[in-house]
């Protein structure tokens, strides 16, 4: 079972404390970070918000979130994020949503990345649920798809209602099947010497703490 939409709400109303006023905060993309952004317009806590997509620029904007560009912010205080797969390392798969390269960017430009999941996304190995996301330019899409399935995965162009998925960077996503991921970073490198990918769902040392909504209802936090 996923965790319920009342425990992401308490995940993102106790990611709050990691968010001081005049901050410059990153949004990130999904049902945990929505419930954060949520958490944070209700609060009345006076920050700057950068997405890290379209959707969640506009549940920010519709809670009251002032919105300001990556350049306009210049380093951003905090970015607040959920993801798909957190091992034990808080090495991150990320991208099932469909924003991971500017939540790559949003992280990387950030001084801390809190990631808010629920239970079942902790998992032994990187690649446990069987899916990682790769962004590609839609010109080299031939060429990656031939490279990743010499490499031994199985790369699939992710649809929305009978089309392609279309990035908000204009790209398309390779959902790639894989089994457990031996050397996770290794992979990342290697994908990335492709011609043609934008970015992967693979975020290595990137996590500097994980909030987790437990079973119980509790919610554990994990430090790098």
């Amino acid at each position: 079972m996923a965790a319920d939409d009342a425990s992401l709400e308490a995940l993102g109303t106790y990611a709050l404390r990691f968010v001081k006023p005049g901050h410059t905060v990153g949004l990130g993309t999904g049902r945990a970070a929505s419930a954060f952004i949520r958490a944070l317009g209700a609060s009345g806590i006076q920050v700057r918000g950068v997405p890290t997509s379209a959707p969640a620029e506009e549940l920010a904007r519709s809670v009251g979130i002032p919105i300001i560009t990556l350049g306009e912010a210049g380093k951003i205080d905090t970015d607040v994020d959920g993801a798909d797969e957190v091992d034990s390392r808080l090495n991150l798969i990320k991208g099932y949503g469909g924003a991971l390269v500017r939540e790559k960017i949003v992280a990387a430009s950030s001084r801390r990345l809190v990631v808010l999941v629920g239970y079942e996304k902790i998992v032994k190995r990187l690649g446990d649920r069987g899916s990682l996301p790769v962004e590609v330019v839609p010109f080299g899409l031939p060429l990656v798809s031939a490279k990743i399935k010499a490499m031994g995965m199985k790369p699939r162009v992710r649809e929305n209602g009978g089309k392609e998925f279309i990035t908000d960077n204009g790209n398309l996503i390779l959902d790639c099947a894989v089994k457990p991921i031996a050397n996770a970073a290794r992979l990342d490198r290697e994908l990335l010497a492709i011609p043609g990918v934008v970015g992967t769902g693979l975020f290595i040392g990137m996590a500097d703490i994980v909030l987790i909504a437990e079973a119980s209802g509790k919610i554990r936090a994990l430090k790098r």
